[in-house]
C-alpha cells in the first residue's frame, strides 16, 4: 500500500515549550490512521501542522510524494471539532453553499445519501441533534470529494447510540477508498476503527502500529476485577499486580486459574468476580500513565 502522507523530522516550538519533538511517520493510502495522546502531548499540532494550517520549525510534511500545495487543498477534507456555520440556513443549502467553495465535488444527493441526511435537508441546521449535525459537518468534510480526510474528535460529546452510527458512516466513507486520519480520545472508537495508530506523549511519539499488534507486544495478561469489600481477605496475600480502581481492585495475572485458586484459598467471594482482556485503554494508560493533565 503506497503511502500518503509522510511526515519527516517534524519540530514545533513555542517561546515556552517544544510541543512536537522530531517526530517521523507515514500515513498509507486507503487506510484510517489513529492518532491518539493526553493533553498537551503535541497531537493537535501535529495535526494543524500536517493540515496545513500550522507552519512547522522544522521538518517536513509530503503529500503523496510533493510538497504540500495547490493539489493537497484541493484533495483534503477536514471535520474540525469545532465548526461555526452560517445561521438560517437549511441543511440542504449549507451543503450548496460549501459546494461552490470547490470546482468538483459530490453531488448533494450523494452526500446526504451517504451521510444519513436524506431526512433532514430542508431542516434549520440550528435546530439539527448533536449527532445530525456532527453527520453534517462530515458531509461538509466530503464536499470536494477528497483524497485524504481529516477526522478531529468527530463523535465528542455524542451518546453511544450516535456514536455507534457516526462509526458506521466513518467505514463507509474509508469503504470509497479514502484515507482517514483520526483524533480521538476514545480508545474504543480507536481500536475499532483504526489499522495503525500512534500515541504520542510529551511531543514525541511512544508507540506505533496496529493496535492489536501492540496490545500483544505489551500485555501478556488478563485482569481479574473484584469490589475491594471481597478482595479483602487477601489484600497482603496474593503477588499479582493489584491496583485500586474506584470501587474495584484490579488483578493483572497471566494465570487466571491459578490466581482464582489463590482467591478461593483465602475465602475471597467470588459472587461479583469480572475476567477481561487488556484493552487499547490499558496500552494507553500504561504508557502515559494515570495522572490528570490539564
Amino acid at each position: 500500500m503506497p503511502d500518503i502522507l509522510e511526515v519527516s523530522h517534524l519540530v514545533k516550538n513555542y517561546p515556552t515549550v517544544k510541543a512536537v519533538d522530531d517526530i517521523s511517520f507515514l500515513v498509507r493510502s486507503g487506510e484510517c490512521f489513529g492518532m491518539l495522546g493526553p493533553n498537551g502531548a503535541g497531537k493537535t499540532t501535529t495535526v494543524e501542522i500536517m493540515e496545513g494550517l500550522t507552519p512547522a520549525t522544522n521538518g517536513s510534511v509530503r503529500y503523496q510524494g510533493e510538497p504540500m500545495g495547490p493539489r493537497f487543498r484541493s484533495e483534503v477534507g477536514i471535520q474540525f471539532q469545532s465548526t461555526a456555520l452560517q445561521d438560517f440556513l437549511t441543511v440542504r443549502e449549507t451543503l450548496h453553499l460549501f459546494r461552490n467553495f470547490y470546482p468538483r465535488g459530490m453531488h448533494l444527493e450523494e452526500l446526504a445519501k451517504l451521510c444519513a441526511l436524506e431526512d433532514y435537508l430542508d431542516r434549520d441546521a440550528r435546530k439539527l441533534s448533536g449527532g445530525q449535525r456532527q453527520r453534517l459537518l462530515l458531509a461538509l468534510a466530503l464536499v470536494n470529494d477528497p483524497v485524504l480526510l481529516f477526522l478531529d474528535e468527530p463523535t465528542t460529546g455524542l451518546d453511544p447510540q450516535a456514536r455507534h452510527n457516526f462509526w458506521g458512516l466513518i467505514r463507509d466513507v474509508k469503504a470509497r477508498g479514502k484515507t482517514v486520519i483520526l483524533t480521538t480520545h476514545y480508545m474504543e472508537e480507536a481500536y475499532l476503527l483504526c489499522d495503525r495508530i500512534i500515541i504520542m506523549d510529551h511531543g514525541r511519539i511512544i508507540a506505533e502500529g496496529k493496535p492489536a499488534t501492540l496490545m500483544a507486544h505489551h500485555f501478556q495478561d488478563a485482569v481479574l476485577q473484584l469490589p475491594h469489600e471481597d478482595f479483602r481477605p487477601a489484600r497482603d496475600a496474593l503477588t499479582e499486580k493489584v491496583m485500586n480502581v474506584g470501587e474495584y481492585v484490579e488483578i493483572s495475572t497471566a494465570d487466571i486459574n491459578a490466581t482464582i485458586e489463590s482467591l478461593l484459598s483465602h475465602q475471597v467471594s467470588l459472587a461479583h468476580l469480572q475476567i477481561r482482556a487488556r484493552t487499547l485503554e490499558d496500552l494507553f494508560l500504561e504508557l502515559t500513565g494515570r495522572e490528570l493533565r490539564a
